[in-house]
C-alpha cells in the first residue's frame, strides 16, 4: 500500500550517508518525494562531484512516485537551504515529513509521523511531530508520546499551517522574553533556553532555534515518541568527532498497534526535566563554550552552517 505522506529529503556532499537515510526512505515508498540539495562550495572543489554522487538518489526511484527536485546550482548554505526548501515544500503540500543526510529513521517513524499528522492536523497548538527522543528507552511511561515544548531538527514533521508561523529572524524574540519571563515550568530551564535563544537572535546563524522558538512563541507543542526513533550518523569527517554523545544513538520499534495518547494535551513535566538534566549534567548553563558543544549535539554546527 503506497505510503501516502509526502517526505522530504535534504542532502548535501555526503552520498554515503544520504544514501542511507533514502533507503529508509524507499523501504515505504511514499507516493510524492521532495530532494533538496545545496549546492557546490567554491572553495571546495571536491564539492562538485560529492554534490553529483548525492544527488544520483533520484535515480533510484523504482517504485510508483512523484518526484520533485530542488537542486541548488551555487552554495546557500545550511540556513538558507533548509528555510528556503522548506518554505518550497510547504507551499506545494499541507504536511510532510522532514529527513536530513545524516539522520536515520527507524521504519516506525514514518507510520508514527503520519499518524501523528492526521491525529493533530487541525489541533493548532500542536507545531511539530518530532523522531529523536534522547532518552532513548528509558522514559517510563505507558503513553505511546508525550507533548513538549522542546523541539529537534533531527527527523521530524509538520503543517503547512504550523510553518507558516517560522519568525526566522526572531524579531519578536526581545519582547517575548519580556512579557513570558518564565515559559517552562522550572525558572531555570527558562533561563537555560533563554540564552540559548539570545545567542540565536544576536549571531543569525541557523534555522532550528528560530523555529524552535517560533513554536515555543505561539504555546505550540511538540509530539515526542516514548522511545528513540532517529540515529544521526553524520559523525564522520564533521565537527562532532570526539563529541558523539547524541550521535548515533540506538533506534527502537514503537508500537503503533495499540496507541495510547496522553491524558491531556500539556508538556510531559518528566521528560522536559531529564531532558534539561542531560543538556546542563556538567554546564548549568548555556555559556559560548556549552553553546558550540550544544549546537555540535544538535547539529546545529555543521560546516555548511558556516559557508
Amino acid at each position: 500500500m503506497p505510503f501516502s505522506t509526502p517526505v522530504a529529503l535534504h542532502i548535501f556532499n555526503r552520498p554515503q550517508y544520504s544514501n542511507q537515510v533514502f533507503a529508509a526512505i524507499a523501504q515505504v515508498k511514499p507516493s510524492t518525494l521532495f530532494i533538496v540539495a545545496d549546492g557546490p562550495r567554491a572553495d571546495v572543489p571536491e564539492d562538485d562531484d560529492l554534490c553529483q554522487q548525492a544527488r544520483a538518489i533520484v535515480d533510484q526511484v523504482d517504485w510508483e512516485c512523484e518526484v520533485f527536485t530542488r537542486f541548488a546550482e551555487s552554495n546557500l548554505g545550511g540556513r538558507s537551504c533548509n528555510v528556503q526548501g522548506l518554505d518550497w515544500v510547504f507551499s506545494q503540500v499541507e504536511e510532510a515529513i522532514i529527513l536530513e543526510d545524516d539522520c536515520l529513521p527507524h521504519p516506525s517513524f514514518f507510520p508514527f509521523c503520519q499518524g501523528m499528522l492526521a491525529q493533530y492536523r487541525h489541533q493548532f497548538q500542536v507545531k511539530t511531530i518530532s523522531g529523536s527522543n534522547f532518552l532513548r528507552d528509558t522514559l517510563s511511561i505507558p503513553q505511546t508520546y508525550v507533548f513538549s515544548k522542546f523541539f529537534v531538527s533531527w527527523g521530524w514533521a509538520s503543517w503547512r499551517r504550523a510553518w507558516q508561523g517560522n519568525d526566522l529572524t526572531m524579531t519578536g524574540w526581545p519582547q517575548f522574553k519580556q512579557t513570558q519571563p518564565q515559559f517552562f515550568e522550572q525558572q531555570a530551564l527558562t533561563d537555560w533556553v533563554t540564552q540559548l535563544f539570545d545567542w540565536a537572535y544576536q549571531n543569525q546563524q541557523v534555522w532550528d532555534i528560530p523555529w524552535f522558538y517560533s513554536c515555543l512563541a505561539q504555546d505550540g507543542l511538540t509530539v515526542v515518541p516514548k522511545v528513540n526513533l532517529i540515529s544521526n550518523i553524520g559523525t564522520q569527517g564533521s565537527h562532532t568527532q570526539g563529541n558523539q554523545g547524541l550521535n548515533e544513538l540506538p533506534t527502537f520499534n514503537l508500537n503503533l498497534d495499540a496507541i495510547i495518547h496522553p491524558d491531556s494535551m500539556a508538556p510531559n513535566p518528566l521528560f522536559e526535566a531529564l531532558i534539561y538534566k542531560l543538556f546542563t549534567a556538567n554546564e548549568p548553563q548555556p555559556t559560548q563554550p556549552f553553546l558550540k558543544k550544544l549546537r555540535s549535539k544538535l547539529k546545529k554546527l555543521l560546516p555548511r552552517d558556516q559557508r
